[in-house]
């Protein structure tokens, strides 16, 4: 016989069925508490989803409902008054949220700091308490600012306001809005989770529709997740022991320089989504982000409007991580050899996978580079993730000719100067107008996060028959807090139009860091012997 679990969110008394949900479950589509965000359910990795319970942080997608019984659990919503506002404004100050899909986890998890004395202070225990989480935008550096303006709060001195300079929000959305390639919000709303993602306004009692595991392009639709995905067979999250390959050889040639790169996940934390009423508008996956350019294929809108029309009554589609893993489409690996010649100009043969665009897009930034598409099974690829193609090509370009401090202009006409030592990153980017030096730093800042990412640590394992084996977002080798070097960020004015930098930084930085490796030919650098774990 079903029982009942009665406890408190963020100081109400409720009473839910003990069905064996878990607490993010309850909490989102039961009691509408929609701060806490599910950007991995229920493999417990990101650290979206983190609430206190009786004021420490838990993770609630794998915190089984009935744990909480007669307990207090407290989410970004539930913090006092004048707490929630120094988070938020810190955050809007320092540039330490872009989407703001992981930040109300993000801020629950330092304000449970409050009551660690011990721990305040101390940056490493800070940076140990954020590897908990994952964040895709914004590089922690700026989150890490954001701590140290509300330190006082966290001591205790409550009657300490961080300051709130005055800004023009109009500006600072478009400079955002042209960093991440759709219209977006910025402020203090945004940091408390309130970007307007996509499944967060979805209407109580909507049906849920989920990918079939069995039946590829159909779906699976029910009153719950939870029941949608046991008949739809939901492919369960996991880390392979196989070892990232890489899946082209470089051609045969008396070459300068080779590069070869791997399968890399583009690691949007809100997975996609949509819902739609009958004869509606489907909602966007694209509500407060570009997911560089991951989700411009999204199938989730159109089968939340036909889904809605064939049952009559509002869908919402969601797709697991696991389901964004095997199903959205992956930045396309190459292999490439370079020469230069005595007057410094680069020749070379990049084969690379199969792509539509991808052609175009390096030789756009690199005519003499000849370009071989090759056929291989795999997961899809885009030429629409960030820079696919002629970010490489200007990589090979820089290494090349040997010049550090990086030098990079991209397609757009943006320029960046970008060194790396051990120090640190140390970033000159141009732009046009700035419109907004708060924001186009954080994407700045962001942009090296992935940079460096991308050369030392990511990729995911892809067998011979094109299958995804690395479903865990842990997997695929995103830099945590702990990780990221400082990053000093100088904004150049300009008066004319103002166009991406972040995408001129993320190229400069990614060849700056190879260059300070020697150029080794594999990318991921730091690879992991996964069979030795």
């Amino acid at each position: 016989m079903t029982g009942e679990i009665a406890f408190e969110v963020d100081g109400r008394a409720v009473t839910v069925v003990d069905d064996g949900a878990s607490l993010l479950e309850v909490l989102r589509d039961r009691l509408g508490v929609r701060s806490p965000k599910d950007g991995c359910s229920p493999q417990g990795q990101c650290g979206c989803c983190t609430v206190l319970v009786d004021g420490a942080p838990r993770v609630a997608c794998v915190t089984p409902s009935a744990r909480v019984a007669g307990r207090r659990v407290t989410t970004v919503e539930g913090l006092a008054e004048d707490e929630r506002r120094r988070w938020a404004d810190a955050f809007v100050a320092t540039g330490a949220s872009q989407c703001g899909f992981c930040t109300p986890g993000i801020i629950v998890r330092l304000s449970g700091l409050a009551g660690r004395a011990d721990r305040v202070e101390d940056d490493a225990a800070v940076e140990r308490a954020l590897a908990a989480h994952l964040c895709r935008c914004t590089g922690w550096r700026t989150i890490l600012d954001a701590r140290r303006l509300v330190r006082c709060g966290l001591r205790g001195t409550t009657s300490a306001p961080v300051p709130r300079p005055e800004r023009d929000w109009t500006s600072a959305a478009t400079r955002a809005a042209v960093e991440g390639g759709v219209a977006q919000r910025v402020g203090p709303e945004v940091a408390l989770g309130g970007g307007g993602f996509a499944d967060d306004s979805a209407p109580d009692g909507a049906l849920v529709a989920v990918p079939d595991a069995v039946r590829p392009g159909e779906w699976v639709v029910r009153e719950t997740l939870a029941e949608a995905r046991a008949v739809a067979g939901k492919v369960q999250g996991r880390r392979t022991t196989i070892d990232p390959g890489h899946p082209l050889e470089v051609a045969g040639g008396d070459w300068d320089l080779c590069l070869r790169t791997t399968w890399v996940e583009p690691a949007y934390l809100e997975t996609d989504a949509s819902w739609c009423a009958p004869g509606g508008v489907p909602t966007s996956p694209l509500a407060n982000g570009g997911a560089f350019g991951g989700k411009a294929a999204s199938p989730a809108p159109a089968a939340a409007r036909r889904l809605a029309d064939e049952h009559g009554r509002p869908v919402r589609v969601l797709l697991s991580r696991e389901d964004t893993v095997r199903l959205g489409p992956k930045r396309p690996p190459l292999a490439a050899g370079v020469r230069v010649d005595a007057s410094g100009e680069v020749t070379g043969v990049v084969r690379v996978v199969r792509t539509p665009g991808i052609a175009s897009a390096i030789a756009s930034v690199a005519p003499g580079l000849e370009v071989v598409e090759v056929d291989i099974a795999g997961p899809p690829t885009s030429a629409g993730v960030r820079g696919a193609g002629w970010a490489e090509a200007l990589i090979l370009l820089a290494a090349a000719r040997g010049t550090h401090p990086v030098t990079v202009t991209t397609p757009a006409g943006a320029t960046a100067v970008v060194g790396v030592d051990d120090d640190g990153v140390g970033v000159r980017v141009e732009c046009g107008q700035v419109l907004d030096e708060v924001v186009l730093r954080s994407y700045c800042i962001g942009a090296a996060h992935m940079a460096l990412g991308w050369v030392r640590r990511e990729a995911i394992a892809v067998d011979g028959a094109g299958e995804v084996h690395d479903l865990t977002i842990r997997s695929f080798g995103i830099l945590r807090a702990g990780e990221m070097p400082p990053v000093e960020v100088e904004v150049v004015p300009s008066e004319r139009a103002p166009v991406n930098g972040s995408d001129a930084v993320f190229v400069a930085v990614a060849a700056a860091e190879w260059l300070r490796q020697g150029c080794p030919q594999d990318w991921p650098t730091e690879r992991e012997n996964r069979r030795g774990r």
